[in-house]
């Protein structure tokens, strides 16, 4: 698990390190020493702490005029043990939320499992961001998108389809987010 890196190609616009409104602001990376793991596999320094043993994250963009973020993740997702979803909810999403966030675009190539425990979360993320906004999960492995659908999670993160083939990494970041809003719209229309 330690060669898995957030995707850096999008540095050059934007690095929440630098961002004086992310929750990492300021945060240095040590290259040199890898301390973080999930299950005691190391992970890449890169990645960043959301209050899980299991679930670790990377913000790749946020664009605060139009409202988006796109966010990486990687490990287990496990709201039975760890409760993931409240960490990534109260520690993230509501930061983020406080600087007008309300188009929240979830890579998933990188969740090798979850765990469900209920929607309570996810309904109060969905309530909170519904007049304006929406949550994506883009490329989620087949069997996490069927454990959602179990506990009821796809009934508040749109999912599959046309945001499951999308070669994201071969785009800027503002074409990314703008490309996911027109296939959201075309869902609600």
């Amino acid at each position: 698990m330690h060669e898995i890196e957030p995707y850096y190609r999008w540095l050059q616009y934007y690095d929440s390190a630098q961002d004086v409104n992310s929750p990492y602001f300021g945060k240095e990376y040590n290259f040199e020493t890898y301390s973080e793991t999930i299950y005691g596999y190391y992970i890449d320094p890169s990645w960043d702490y959301i209050g899980s043993e299991t679930l670790y994250i990377k913000i790749l963009f946020i664009d605060y005029d139009n409202g988006y973020t796109v966010i990486e993740l990687i490990g287990e997702w496990n709201d039975t043990l760890n409760n993931d979803i409240m960490h990534l909810k109260r520690n993230i999403i509501e930061h983020l939320m406080s600087f007008g966030v309300n188009k929240f675009i979830l890579i998933g190539e990188s969740i090798f499992n979850f765990h469900g425990a209920g929607d309570d979360y996810y309904e109060e993320w969905f309530d909170e961001v519904e007049d304006a906004g929406w949550i994506v999960a883009v490329n989620f492995p087949e069997f996490v998108k069927e454990e959602f659908s179990k506990y009821n999670i796809d009934s508040f993160i749109n999912m599959g389809g046309h945001l499951d083939v999308m070669s994201w990494r071969t785009m800027q970041p503002k074409h990314f987010c703008l490309q996911v809003n027109n296939l959201i719209q075309k869902r609600l229309n």
